[in-house]
């Protein structure tokens, strides 16, 4: 059992709390037995695990969690990558926050079994944040890197103002997404085939969270308008 704070596991999962480190070592840190569980269920084979109480000290183990206390299993994981592949992809320019992008990771395999492409800008989709909002599905589908000119076409722009009224989305498309401050810059949206709007009601909020505004679009292609069900 793991009983010094100097332990080269324990080290190496502080280096893996860092981006830079994390390309560098081609992997990540899952915390919490439910991430561990699911990476398990999609049969990734982690570098390490450690449980407290068995592999280390209890109090070793949160010091160096990002949960804190109460942490009872980290492993470290190697970074997957995917291609970007339809039929649907949902494409990310400029998506900074991590929360967003791990939960658009989890809206993209849970409604439509969709990959992610991260753009430009995006957060890294293996730090702390992301992977926890991803719920594991970080592992159950891997995430892409690309430009926008690598996903399949129809490219649907989803924009705050001035497109079509969303209803659906057809069954293949990728859809376009950007920062909620900023949005999609004109030459992203310029390589798309459409654009389309969520319809806001007078007076309510004038935008919508990019993983709320993904699930509604997403959702419009898994309900029965688009090509699977809304059942479950």
């Amino acid at each position: 059992m793991i009983t010094s704070p100097q332990n080269e596991k324990l080290k190496l999962i502080r280096k893996l709390a860092d981006r830079k480190h994390r390309e560098r070592e081609g992997s990540f840190v899952a915390e919490g037995e439910d991430l561990v569980d699911a990476a398990a269920a999609a049969g990734v084979e982690p570098e390490m695990l450690l449980f407290a109480g068995e592999d280390v000290e209890p109090d070793l183990l949160a010091e160096v969690s990002a949960l804190g206390s109460g942490t009872r299993a980290i492993g470290v994981y190697p970074r997957r990558w995917a291609e970007p592949a339809g039929p649907v992809c949902v494409y990310l320019h400029g998506v900074g926050d991590p929360g967003n992008v791990g939960a658009i990771v989890r809206l993209a395999h849970a409604l439509v079994e969709g990959t992610v492409v991260l753009g430009p800008e995006c957060a890294d989709p293996f730090g702390h944040k992301a992977v926890r909002a991803s719920m594991g599905s970080i592992f159950g589908q891997p995430v892409a890197r690309g430009a926008i000119d690598d996903t399949p076409a129809p490219r649907v722009a989803l924009v705050a103002h001035g497109g079509r009224s969303l209803d659906a989305l057809e069954a293949r498309v990728t859809l376009v997404l950007g920062a909620e401050r900023d949005g999609l810059p004109a030459e992203v949206i310029s390589k798309c085939d459409e654009e389309v709007t969520i319809p806001l009601r007078a007076g309510g909020a004038e935008s919508l969270n990019v993983a709320a505004a993904a699930a509604i679009a997403l959702h419009g292609i898994s309900s029965p308008a688009g090509t699977g069900s809304s059942d479950g």
